[in-house]
């Protein structure tokens, strides 16, 4: 079986003293691919080297909301800047979004509908984060629709919002809350997800799987995470296969991977 890790941060520091051999470990179990989004200007910029480094890396540029205080109010037209001129070298804009659990809505939503415009400026998909928001990002995608989707990332919500996410042409990424008994919700919406809506992802270093709290976590848990699927969806014996390639063929598609 073959997996993409459509969300991981194999640039963080916590993996500095062994990313080479965690992307041989990854590949060794056929985790073949790696999507790193970008989460400020600084580290956005940093990416371009990184993804140089490791052909197994693709890369977003994004402005993320939970550093919303490391966002300067030239940060997007540079970033906009960045993204054009090495419009090639990316998968997707992002990691960009909503978080009611960081002060500042406003600027928030500036700084998202900038990143959509972005997005649609440069035919990219965008990688969105949510917390509590929805109503929000449904309001900023009225406002500036994205015409080429992307990932509603670590998607919790409801069967209607889920729906409505594809239908605007998102697929829903899918890691480590599925693992939790206490995300019944969440749970009960993936399992009636058809596997060509969904992406996997790790989300590492953070995000661990249930009995893993208080680990780092890192792209070789989407094996694990795709363990939880099968069971959430039933699936056993020849069809795990099935459903391997279907999501695989999901994620390669939107990020023409």
């Amino acid at each position: 079986m073959r997996f993409i890790d459509s969300h991981c941060h194999l640039d963080f520091s916590e993996f500095d003293e062994n990313r080479d051999a965690l992307i041989d470990a990854c590949q060794n179990a056929g985790i073949a691919h790696f999507v790193v989004p970008g989460i400020s200007l600084a580290q956005s910029t940093q990416l371009l080297c990184f993804s140089k480094s490791y052909p197994s890396v693709s890369i977003a540029l994004g402005l993320h909301p939970y550093f919303l205080s490391q966002h300067q109010p030239h940060h997007l037209s540079e970033l906009e800047q960045l993204a054009k001129t090495h419009a090639n070298e990316l998968v997707a804009i992002g990691e960009c979004g909503l978080d009611r659990s960081i002060d500042n809505l406003d600027k928030q939503i500036a700084l998202f509908e900038g990143q959509i415009e972005l997005a649609n400026q440069l035919a990219l998909p965008l990688i969105v984060h949510h917390r509590q928001s929805h109503d929000l990002i449904a309001r900023s995608f009225k406002r500036c629709k994205p015409k080429y989707g992307g990932v509603i990332h670590a998607f919790s919500g409801s069967q209607q919002q889920a729906n409505s996410y594809i239908k605007q042409g998102f697929k829903l990424g899918v890691g480590g809350v599925i693992s939790y008994p206490r995300a019944e919700k969440t749970r009960q919406v993936i399992s009636n997800i058809a596997p060509q809506h969904l992406v996997l992802e790790t989300d590492a270093p953070s995000m661990p799987l249930a009995g893993s709290q208080g680990q780092i976590n890192t792209p070789l848990k989407i094996r694990e995470v795709f363990t939880h699927l099968c069971e959430l969806k039933g699936v056993s014996g020849t069809e795990k296969q099935l459903l391997a390639d279907a999501l695989y063929d999901s994620c390669s598609a939107l990020f023409l991977i």
